[in-house]
């Protein structure tokens, strides 16, 4: 299997893993904890970090199509490269630095990371046309 398809694993890792935060922040909302019953409403009710990590856990599923498209595309084109192995793993970077930077409310720095990921994704999707 290639990095960039690893990446994709990982990146799907990701969507779940960018969960927990949420949880943590749903337990810790009212005297009640976790409300698996209407998880979506309380979630939509949190507040500071928690709804930073939630909207952090929702990009997460925005950007993960853009990304399993541009793995796909140098997958079938075979692109697959250091050039596309290291847009991958930069992505994979951003995306962690990005949860972070979103729990820790520096806003003008996590734009700038996700754009860093969001522009590896364009680059890979046009490595078969810089063959």
């Amino acid at each position: 299997m290639s990095f960039p398809l690893w990446c994709l694993f990982f990146a799907a890792l990701l969507l779940v893993f960018t969960k927990v935060p949420v949880a943590i922040a749903m337990a810790r909302s009212d005297e009640k904890g976790y409300d698996n019953s209407h998880p979506r409403a309380q979630q939509n009710a949190l507040t500071g970090w928690g709804a930073r990590a939630m909207a952090a856990h929702a990009n997460m599923f925005e950007a993960f199509p853009l990304f399993a498209a541009a793995v796909l595309v140098v997958q079938v084109s075979g692109s697959i490269g250091m050039l596309a192995n290291v847009l991958a793993a930069v992505f994979i970077v951003a995306r962690v630095l990005y949860t972070l930077l979103y729990l820790a409310d520096r806003s003008t720095l996590r734009s700038l990371v996700w754009g860093i990921g969001f522009v590896s994704c364009l680059i890979m999707l046009v490595l078969p046309a810089l063959r």
